[in-house]
């Protein structure tokens, strides 16, 4: 039977797991994105890419559930609905990955998705083309398996809603509702799977308080500076991260 990783060292990885936590929601506060991206490099050093990926999800999974709350009638369902069910399909053979690929490749390979997200970012590339159904789907299907396997499932979701003909409103509503459906669906599915999932679930429930706390520090920090600042910052947190865990 597995146990905290977290609590079964509160001197060491619980220090680290609980100011990596803090940046993470202090980043989401105020720039509005990023946690999950920052927070697993990091963790996957610390705790294990088995470990993190469960926790990550279930630490995102509150937060997913109070935005979609305010957010549920601007959600665009024709559009969200299939890229969630074909991501929830794959998540499957990215668990597979998960269990069977060697934890120090999956690691390596986390910190190049953040670190190729974030050099998108900055260039501020958007994809111009068609959307016809199969492209959806195939995204959602590599995003769906990325997820499973390294937690990190978001930037291709992310850039192809970003770019969409769509209200910023709705933009914003089709990604919360997006991570709430397919964030439940992995932890779920990586509790049944692994023999850590449960003991990561009870450490993102112990990072949640530090990570609830910041993220309101950081709303609160939200429109002292220029947008600009906050991105920069983000960009900067996220590129450490991802450098971490590449060279940590």
């Amino acid at each position: 039977m597995y146990g905290s990783l977290l609590l079964a060292d509160p001197g060491g990885v619980l220090i680290w797991a609980g100011l990596t936590a803090f940046v993470a929601g202090l980043m989401r506060g105020f720039a509005g994105f990023g946690s999950a991206i920052l927070m697993a490099p990091v963790f996957a050093v610390l705790l294990g890419p088995v470990h993190m990926v469960p926790m990550v999800a279930a630490i995102e999974l509150p937060m997913s559930v109070m935005l979609f709350l305010g957010c549920r009638r601007d959600v665009e369902w024709r559009f969200v609905a299939p890229l969630s069910a074909i991501a929830i399909i794959a998540m499957p053979l990215g668990i597979w990955f998960l269990v069977n690929l060697d934890s120090g490749v999956i690691t390596k390979v986390v910190s190049i998705i953040v670190l190729l997200f974030v050099a998108v970012l900055i260039t501020g590339w958007r994809y111009k083309g068609p959307r016809p159904l199969p492209l959806t789907l195939g995204i959602g299907g590599v995003s769906g398996a990325m997820m499973a396997t390294t937690s990190v499932g978001g930037p291709p979701v992310l850039l192809y809603m970003l770019a969409a003909e769509m209200p910023a409103a709705t933009v914003r509503a089709n990604i919360v509702a997006y991570y709430l459906f397919t964030g439940f669906v992995l932890v779920a599915m990586v509790i049944s799977a692994s023999p850590t999932g449960t003991a990561a679930v009870i450490d993102a429930g112990v990072v949640l308080p530090v990570i609830l706390l910041s993220s309101w520090l950081g709303s609160r920090l939200a429109g002292k500076a220029a947008e600009s600042t906050y991105r920069g910052i983000a960009y900067l947190f996220l590129s450490i991260a991802g450098l971490f865990g590449l060279f940590g």
